[in-house]
């Protein structure tokens, strides 16, 4: 294992020296916050990638398709289908905005007042997003260290915290795009083919396991439907994703680069249900589906190789707790704290408000491993932050970019029905339930279209001013945006 470990060793050090690097380079509110708005195609889709596949995708991805074979790749699919349709159909619109949140989008669209109570939906997603992500670690960990959970969490969230604090979004980014490079060697190219020879090729696969889990539809249509609901329209939405949207250089980038970092997730998706399947073969009887990934990797790979597949699995983990956390402080900063001071600065000196900003990620970071150590049952807290997604927000962030009538009024109805409907019937069915989200999200289309078109239209000058911004006139000064290197927005 000597070997495995100084893989992994390596690794950390490397995201803490990037974390450094980023420090040097981040110098205002936009480099910190959303790279400077200047990653080129290259860096963007392995970043946009990396942050979408988390520990969810990879673990999780391998423990269904060891549940339900082929069909357990629909999860990550419909993360994949999700960002392209966003990248495809909204992704041009949200960067020409040049906002830092989906709460000053909703302010732009409908003339202020949204932002605080919209803020804190989306801050409860990133939050328990980051903490979930951060979990993770105590499984990958233990696999490698025998190590405690709680100190596997402190030390995995430590450095994710740290990088995250000194760099922002460079170091996210340059921490994304090593861990996209690791993921796609350790997963796709030596764990998926090591997979499949160590189960005897697909034709042992297939005379090994009975023949649903080779129908692309045995997970069943009512689990398809609702990942499609939770994770499809979250892609839409979720201010982890749009923060990525917001660091492209242009609208095209965010566009096609984002449609070639869905069509990766698709692929990811199939090797992820297919090396799952392969460990059923190899280990018909596991306790926990989700304890697949890291037995196979732990009793199948060589050294090394083995070394290296387990920090592809870290670096999923630390992609998405990395952006779930500095969008998380992102919101607290700029959505809520700001707001309920009513100092929100248009003109202040940008250097303060990187500290601002680099304060608020350290102190959601601490309190991120906090409840990350307390937690217990990770599934219903990530549930419980998808629906209130989901049900209180998809409604008038969709309704803003396609629909001319909707109004503040109806926005605010939608949020707060569509909230307290998800909360009243997680309640009452049960948090795992699927009828939640159904009916939460009916509930704030009713509200969103009701109370619109019941209240007066938003004002003429409030849609100039949107359609002016959509259309990427105003917002940033473009100097700021112009300040970095050729060679750092061509990557």
């Amino acid at each position: 294992m000597a070997v495995d470990y100084t893989v992994i060793v390596v690794y950390l050090a490397g995201m803490l020296a990037m974390g450094w690097w980023g420090m040097r380079r981040a110098k205002s509110k936009s480099e910190f916050l959303v790279a400077g708005r200047r990653l080129g195609p290259g860096m963007y889709s392995g970043t946009m990638a990396a942050i979408v596949l988390g520990g969810a995708s990879t673990i999780g991805g391998v423990g269904l398709g060891y549940k339900y074979g082929l069909s357990g790749a629909w999860m990550v699919f419909t993360i994949g289908l999700g960002l392209l349709a966003l990248s495809i159909f909204f992704s041009a619109r949200i960067a020409r905005l040049k906002v830092y949140t989906v709460s000053e989008m909703l302010d732009l669209r409908y003339g202020g007042r949204a932002g605080v109570i919209s803020g804190v939906v989306m801050w409860a997603y990133t939050l328990m997003l980051a903490v979930t992500s951060t979990i993770a670690y105590a499984t990958i960990f233990d696999v490698l260290f025998d190590m405690n959970r709680t100190l596997a969490i402190v030390l995995g969230g430590s450095i994710v915290v740290a990088y995250s604090t000194l760099g922002g979004m460079w170091s996210i980014t340059l921490t994304d795009m090593v861990q996209f490079v690791v993921k796609t060697i350790g997963v796709l190219l030596l764990l998926l083919p090591i997979a499949v020879v160590k189960a005897g090729g697909f034709s042992e696969m297939k005379a090994q396991l009975p023949t649903e889990y080779f129908d692309p539809l045995g997970i069943g249509g009512e689990t398809i439907f609702t990942y499609v609901l939770i994770y499809t329209f979250g892609m839409l939405i979720g201010q982890d994703i749009w923060q990525r949207v917001f660091t492209a250089r242009s609208d095209k980038t965010a566009k096609w680069g984002g449609t070639v970092a869905g069509t990766y997730c698709l692929a990811y998706a199939l090797a992820g249900a297919v090396i799952g399947t392969a460990a059923k073969v190899l280990y018909p009887k596991l306790e926990s589906a989700d304890d697949a990934f890291a037995t196979i990797v732990k009793d199948e790979l060589p050294m090394g190789v083995r070394g290296l597949v387990l920090a592809a699995a870290l670096a999923a983990v630390m992609s998405t707790s990395s952006g779930a956390l500095i969008a998380c402080a992102t919101v607290a900063n700029n959505d809520i704290w700001s707001r309920l001071r009513g100092v929100v600065s248009r003109s202040g000196e940008e250097h303060d408000e990187v500290k601002g900003n680099r304060a608020f990620i350290l102190i959601m970071g601490v309190a991120v491993v906090c409840i990350a150590i307390a937690l217990n049952d990770v599934v219903e807290a990530l549930t419980v932050a998808y629906n209130l997604l989901v049900g209180g927000l998809l409604v008038p962030i969709l309704g803003g970019l396609l629909w001319r009538r909707g109004t503040v009024q109806g926005a605010l109805a939608s949020v707060v029905v569509g909230g307290l409907a998800v909360i009243g019937l997680m309640w009452g069915y049960g948090i795992l339930a699927n009828e939640p989200v159904y009916y939460g999200l009916l509930s704030s289309l009713a509200a969103y279209v009701v109370v619109s078109l019941a209240t007066k239209p938003t004002d003429a000058a409030v849609l100039a001013h949107w359609r002016e911004r959509l259309a990427g006139r105003g917002g940033e000064a473009p100097a700021e945006a112009e300040a970095a290197a050729p060679s750092a927005a061509g990557a």
